[in-house]
């Protein structure tokens, strides 16, 4: 990873926004629900389950397909 390199950079920040457990959906859902979308809330299960799903996108995005995105 050079200094120009920015693609991993972009890549973390924007699966870490989308993967946000409660923001766009939450795996698993309160109240024995699979999945919830826009409940705005969190759990300790959500939230481990969104980071080992967070950590497999990385990893295929930046390891298994070598995304790069150089600037200047």
């Amino acid at each position: 990873m050079g200094l120009g390199d920015w693609g991993r950079v972009l890549i973390a920040v924007a699966l870490f926004v989308i993967l946000t457990p409660g923001l766009l959906c939450q795996i698993p859902g309160n109240n024995g629900r699979v999945a919830e979308f826009h409940s705005m809330q969190t759990s300790a299960v959500s939230i481990v389950v969104h980071t080992v799903i967070f950590f497999g996108f990385c990893a295929i995005f930046m390891i298994a397909i070598g995304v790069h995105l150089y600037a200047g």
